[in-house]
């Protein structure tokens, strides 16, 4: 609602003005960005201090101010300051997280390998070694980028000179960070009487260039908050973007949860990653004499038919970049006909884009939930993830091997670690050396073959312990997460905490403290003894079972016949309508003129051809039941 003209805005209205003032912000962050996305601003910006000497603020748009760095809007747009402020924090972040991907294309071009496409371990060491934090970073983003820069020398003849040469001034986003402003721009406010309700006021334009603060009028918002925002949170001013022809608003609250703790685990949750099926987890529990075992036989997430959509999706888009790219090679900069159709694929493109993105974040948020729920379940105070951020697939060409590079192992152990936050539960990255490889109860290399009943067939599922005093076998996937969950107890002293992400983490395996990450077998023991004491019971011979005490009627109840007793109800007086049509008590055939009826029709259910028995009650003989002689 406008709070000036007391006029109710639609919610197309509403859209409408926060994009007009969205691309206020993003033409203001766009000329800050084009004129310091350098190498010697972001290392200012980097190093934390100013010209004086005092170290820079946290906040972005702050820190930008006491350097100087400054933007105005057009000649006759009339702006307040807080619309210049969140186009310097968005600029200032976007400059901030610059720094870290300058620091490795500068390692990797000042180590360019002899052949970009496979290093040498010298060279490997030289390029980590140039790197900030080389060490512990993952080969995968080291290749990434290494590819990123062969392809700019491939196509302009030499290696680019550092990052913004190689990617270009990056864009400004269309939205609002609210986070940014004060009170005289925009304000939340909790309802008293509904906590699933809140009030979001913010000043918005009434015209695409506003001429004088006229143009600018209050407007109350009303958000409705999701069910995992506590009653007793603090909301947060959020982050306003247009999507199609809505406003979505990214809130952030802030509410008080257990601390998770590093060390000191007893029962912890194994997971492991898999192509079909995508999780594997299970609970392992460290008793006081140093013994691990594990609790039940564990769970697997299974989504084949997202992943299946989610790769037909990826065949989709593939043919539409490839048929794109041979409309632009035949357009070749000038007024074609086949111009119209590029711009109608790139819309495709991008509708197909957003498909597949909303398809990963829905399946990260499922598999992260089903992840904390096992955790919770089993009383597990710690999840250890197996670090697969180095895995690339191989030796299966080069498109499969991008399909199955394209996992959302990221976002799901994102979303885990936030949902297990809120419970107090710490979740650390183990690595994922020979968790597969080897046995979980005695570390002997395991022989994995096709299935548990061909034993000599190689394969990659079924895992089998060819150790004569273990002989354990399962699931290979089973056996991993059983590796993970002992290791990480194991190794539970060593775990340290990310300075740059603030992620807990294990970095290396220690030979001693692996020789006691092995699983101690558990008894099995028989809920009934099977032990066989006597003679084996004779058999009946009667043609058709007893399932009763009482005998069968000597006659029916109605016209109808009756089927074998046990299968359906002595007091039903009709057939149901539809085997009522064309199937009496003597019938064998489906009438050959007039109205053939088809599948159930024949017989209320019976499958095609089948049809009910004629009455048996005068060729069974009414002998009275024996119980000894039941098998």
């Amino acid at each position: 609602m406008d709070e000036k003209t007391g006029e109710r805005l639609s919610l197309s209205a509403v859209t409408l003005r926060v994009g007009w003032c969205a691309d206020l912000v993003s033409n203001l962050a766009a000329a800050l960005l084009a004129e310091h996305c350098n190498t010697g601003d972001v290392e200012v910006l980097a190093a934390g201090v100013d010209a004086g000497g005092r170290k820079l603020p946290s906040n972005a748009w702050m820190a930008l101010r006491r350097l100087g760095w400054s933007t105005a809007p057009p000649e006759g747009v009339k702006v307040n300051d807080r619309i210049v402020r969140m186009a310097q924090e968005q600029a200032g972040r976007a400059l901030r997280s610059a720094k870290w991907r300058a620091d490795l294309t500068a390692g990797v071009l000042a180590t360019w390998p002899i052949d970009p496409s496979k290093r040498t371990p010298s060279e490997w060491d030289a390029v980590r070694a140039a790197v900030p934090g080389g060490k512990y970073l993952p080969s995968s983003i080291i290749k990434a980028r290494t590819r990123q820069a062969a392809t700019y020398l491939k196509a302009n003849g030499r290696l680019p000179v550092d990052v913004f040469e190689l990617e270009g001034t990056p864009k400004a986003a269309r939205l609002l960070l609210l986070a940014a402003c004060d009170g005289q721009q925009a304000t939340i406010e909790r309802s008293e009487t509904d906590t699933g309700q809140a009030l979001l006021r913010l000043q918005l334009p009434t015209r695409p260039d506003p001429q004088a603060y006229r143009d600018w009028t209050w407007v109350a918002c009303p958000i409705t908050l999701p069910p995992t925002v506590p009653a007793s949170a603090v909301l947060h001013l959020p982050t306003l973007r247009c999507a199609g022809d809505t406003v979505r608003a990214d809130l952030a609250y802030t509410h008080a949860v257990p601390k998770a703790h590093r060390t000191g685990h007893a029962v912890a949750l194994g997971v492991d990653w898999g192509l079909n099926t995508l999780l594997s987890t299970g609970a392992v529990q460290l008793s006081g004499e140093r013994r691990t075992t594990a609790l039940g036989a564990g769970a697997q997430f299974r989504a084949a038919g997202v992943l299946a959509k989610q790769h037909r999706l990826c065949r989709l888009s593939e043919r539409l970049h490839t048929k794109a790219d041979q409309y632009m090679r035949l357009i070749a900069g000038h007024d074609h006909q086949l111009a119209p159709k590029l711009d109608v694929l790139r819309s495709e493109i991008q509708h197909v884009s957003q498909r597949r993105s909303n398809l990963n974040d829905a399946l990260a948020w499922a598999a992260a939930r089903w992840t904390v729920d096992q955790a919770i379940a089993a009383g597990a105070t710690v999840i250890y993830v197996e670090d697969l951020r180095s895995m690339e697939a191989g030796g299966m060409g080069r498109t499969l091997n991008t399909r199955l590079s394209q996992q959302v192992r990221g976002q799901i152990a994102d979303r885990t670690r936030h949902l297990a936050t809120e419970q107090g539960i710490a979740v650390v990255t183990v690595p994922a050396r020979n968790t597969s490889k080897l046995c979980p109860h005695c570390l002997t290399p395991l022989r994995h073959r096709k299935a548990p009943d061909r034993p000599t067939l190689a394969g990659w599922k079924w895992a089998i312990c060819p150790h004569q005093d273990c002989r354990w076998q399962g699931d290979r996937d089973h056996g991993a997460w059983r590796r993970i969950a002992a290791r990480g107890l194991a190794h539970q002293a060593t775990t340290a905490c990310d300075r740059t992400s603030g992620h807990m983490v294990i970095r290396t395996v220690l030979d001693n403290l692996e020789a006691n990450a092995v699983l101690t077998p558990t008894d099995k023991t028989s809920r009934k003894d099977r032990t066989k004491t006597g003679p084996t019971r004779r058999r009946s011979t009667r043609p058709a079972p007893r399932r009763r005490r009482a005998p069968s009627p000597a006659r029916p109840r109605g016209r109808v016949g009756q089927r074998p007793e046990g299968h359906a109800h002595t007091d039903r007086t009709r057939l149901p309508r539809a085997a009522h049509r064309h199937q009496g008590v003597n019938t064998t055939s489906t009438p050959t003129t007039g109205h053939r009826p088809q599948r159930a029709a024949l017989g209320a259910g019976f499958h095609l051809h089948a049809h009910a028995s004629p009455p048996r009650w005068e060729t069974i003989p009414e002998t009275q039941s024996n119980p000894g002689s039941h098998s």
